[in-house]
């Protein structure tokens, strides 16, 4: 279960509205081992790609020196997807490397740039393997 702020949340929403057409991605940091999403940290997609999304290498050492520096993991490690469900693509399982962290993805498919409904959903991706759990807004 993904226990989150509904301030976060608005936050990756406007991210992946403002990106839109392309994929916004993203990271939400928190105390190490803490389980405790806290500090969205938006990153730019290196793909600039409305079907795939992709960290800067350069960027990613940043934010993981960064990560280490504050005693933080990623807690959260969002995208969007902006003509499709928010449910994880091949790519994005073969891309999941962090056994911890929630993997969020949010569609914008409906609404675009635009207020409007949007799909938010978590999963843990863990070898492959992509499990469903419950968002709960605190």
């Amino acid at each position: 279960m993904l226990r989150i702020s509904q301030a976060l949340i608005d936050q990756m929403v406007a991210h992946s509205r403002q990106d839109h057409p392309d994929e916004a991605c993203g990271v939400i940091a928190g105390p190490a081992g803490s389980d405790l999403p806290n500090r969205f940290i938006p990153m730019i997609n290196a793909a600039r790609s409305p079907t795939f999304y992709e960290f800067d290498s350069a960027d990613l050492l940043r934010l993981y020196r960064e990560l280490d520096s504050n005693e933080e993991d990623p807690v959260v490690i969002y995208h969007s997807h902006t003509a499709t469900e928010a449910y994880p693509s091949r790519t994005d399982v073969a891309y999941a490397s962090e056994p911890f962290a929630h993997y969020v993805l949010i569609s914008t498919r409906e609404t675009g740039t635009q207020d409007g409904p949007y799909e938010i959903r978590s999963y843990r991706i863990v070898d492959g393997v992509i499990s469903e759990e419950e968002i709960v807004v605190t």
